[in-house]
């Protein structure tokens, strides 16, 4: 793994215009467009401006590729990758075909696009509450409520509390009947992960935020035995990829892309996934997990952060510091973005953020 020199993260950060006038410490909210990705979509509109229908052909490779990108970042087969504008289309597409009485377990304060959409059709829910003991509390739910369904954000919207991953792994080999149901939008583009050994069987993601690819598209994965569980039934002509013929031969993965997709959207996650590859995940992750556990570290000197934050091994780069309204007034005078969230202000830092930054954020911390 390499570091992040001084001269590197210049040259990254200059990418991303936002960072010369704010510290951005806003990704859970949203992840930054950069010159990079802007350029190559420019470039896409203009083929489309100068070229029309001519454009078809390319336009549909660009989808392919991305699928290619997709599958060989996350470590997924190919023909289970579905490209999706968002996670909550996803995962409502997938619930069509859950059928009734399942026994769901979810998290209590989960971010609501994974708990509404189980709350609004009929199954029996169980709910834990995200504390210290996360896991543990998981293990005997799943076994006290016959739980069928685990679903779950693999990091928590409101205060960064991540899910042991290595514990889900065990999860599902002690429950191999169990369905795990992943959202990563707060976590893909953090860590590295291959879903195809993780024991999740549906990760799902929203890609505008730490995967920087600007809005509309998003990732669904899914294992070999979901297709046996779920009787989704959505189709469409790009579903039976063009063919009159397909109506009857649409796969799994297909049933989520029942109408054309967006090369615009989707070719900027290809182009977002490239660029990351690039830097390096190992870079990113290390990087990363250095700012986080800064600012965890001063946020806990300054009696900020709950008690169960304090006490995780895991958690993510976000964090919900319990200030009052004018704390948050004092950051965004201070050209801070951040966003207040629950009781508190939230404050999610990336790989373009630095430590001197962390830094800037606890002195106004400390003077109010």
């Amino acid at each position: 793994m390499k570091n992040f020199d001084s001269l590197e993260m210049q040259k990254i950060r200059k990418q991303f215009p936002v960072l010369s006038q704010y510290i951005y410490a806003d990704t859970a909210t949203s992840g930054l467009l950069y010159d990079g990705l802007l350029d190559w979509r420019q470039e896409h509109d203009l083929d489309l401006l100068i070229g029309g229908s001519k454009t078809s052909k390319k336009f549909n490779a660009i989808l392919s590729a991305t699928k290619d990108t997709i599958s060989t970042f996350f470590g997924c087969k190919r023909e289970r990758v579905a490209l999706v504008p968002n996670f909550s289309i996803g995962l409502n597409f997938l619930l069509e075909g859950m059928g009734n009485q399942q026994n769901v377990l979810l998290l209590e304060g989960d971010y609501p696009s994974v708990n509404w959409p189980f709350q609004s059709r009929e199954c029996r829910i169980s709910y834990v509450k995200v504390g210290a003991d996360l896991e543990e509390q998981i293990f005997e739910k799943i076994k006290s409520d016959n739980i069928n369904i685990l679903a779950l954000s693999l990091v928590q919207w409101l205060n960064g509390v991540k899910i042991n991953l290595g514990f889900l792994k065990s999860l599902k080999e002690a429950h191999p009947d169990l369905i795990i149901i992943a959202d990563g939008t707060q976590y893909c583009g953090t860590e590295s992960l291959d879903f195809d050994s993780s024991g999740i069987d549906v990760l799902g993601a929203s890609s505008y935020k730490w995967l920087l690819s600007g809005h509309g598209n998003g990732l669904m994965l899914f294992s070999d035995t979901v297709a046996t569980r779920f009787n989704c039934r959505a189709t469409g002509f790009n579903a039976a990829k063009g063919n009159l013929e397909g109506k009857d031969e649409i796969s799994f993965a297909k049933r989520f892309e029942p109408g054309h997709l967006d090369s615009l959207a989707f070719g900027s996650l290809n182009y977002s996934l490239q660029f990351l590859k690039e830097i390096g995940m190992a870079t990113i992750t290390g990087h990363i997990k250095s700012i986080a556990q800064k600012a965890r570290t001063g946020f806990g000197e300054l009696g900020l952060l709950e008690d169960h934050v304090m006490k995780r091994e895991d958690y993510g780069p976000i964090f919900n510091i319990s200030v009052k309204d004018q704390v948050y007034t004092k950051l965004r005078e201070n050209n801070v973005l951040c966003a207040q969230r629950g009781n508190g202000v939230r404050l999610s830092f990336h790989f373009y953020n630095t430590e001197k930054e962390v830094d800037k954020i606890l002195d106004i911390l400390r003077k109010n």
